[in-house]
């Protein structure tokens, strides 16, 4: 009697030591948690959205990042055309318009009157009215977004920031002397160019990218600070004040 029960509080016991040694082995198991700041990416310019969303997630950011190649080689080539003709070629946008329409008046005009004579159907030209409310759309859209830039430039202007201030005159310095180096429509062509190569680019070697922008922007702030430190903090900078009716 006394052995049956010394074998049961050792099987008792063994269950007890095999449960805890389990639930311990299953706390370790568990992954342990991760601050979510201190695993958060860089990314460049502190997006949060994928770069497709960013463009806008439509047609016009399919074409940029090529999902369709024959679509995007197509636009490219169509802007590579006009770019050379009017550039290289200086064509005039006055005289290419006009002989894009006669060219292709003639043809329709043409095709309808040789279609009695040729027993064929005359060509199907398709009517193009513009509707109020889209008229209104753009028109709303565009009134929307000057007023937005003018909302911008006045809080530039008012002296409440330096650093926006000297972001935009950069800005436009070097706007300046880039519209030395080409006219109006090469730079239009580079920037075009810059928007089918870049986006691409910069989803296909993301990381690098954010790696290497992540240490470059340390280095401004770095500088930056010690400018403000020497220069920027001892220029007396003030907000305007409203005028009240």
């Amino acid at each position: 009697m006394a052995e049956h029960e010394e074998r049961l509080m050792e099987k008792i016991a063994d269950k007890i030591h095999g449960d805890s040694s389990s639930s311990s082995d299953s706390d370790d198991d568990k992954p342990s948690h991760v601050n979510p700041l201190k695993s958060k990416v860089y990314r460049l310019f502190g997006r949060e959205k994928p770069i497709h969303q960013v463009l806008g997630a439509g047609k016009p950011a399919d074409i940029f990042l090529w999902r369709n190649k024959r679509i995007s080689g197509g636009v490219l080539a169509g802007a590579t055309a006009l770019w050379v003709f009017f550039e290289l070629l200086e064509y005039h946008l006055i005289t290419l318009v006009c002989h894009s329409l006669i060219v292709s008046l003639s043809i329709l005009f043409l095709w309808s009157n040789a279609s009695n004579f040729i027993n064929q159907s005359p060509p199907n030209i398709p009517e193009i009215v513009l509707s109020e409310k889209c008229v209104l759309e753009v028109a709303s859209a565009l009134r929307t977004e000057i007023n937005r830039a003018l909302d911008v430039v006045r809080d530039i202007a008012s002296g409440k920031d330096l650093k926006p201030f000297l972001s935009v005159i950069g800005g436009l310095w070097i706007v300046s002397v880039v519209g030395n180096w080409f006219n109006f429509l090469t730079l239009f062509y580079i920037i075009f160019l810059l928007l089918h190569t870049v986006p691409v680019f910069y989803e296909k070697y993301e990381d690098k990218v954010d790696s290497f922008s992540e240490k470059a922007m340390a280095e401004i702030k770095k500088q930056y600070a010690v400018l403000d430190k020497k220069v920027l903090s001892k220029i007396p900078i003030g907000p305007l004040k409203e005028k009240r009716n």
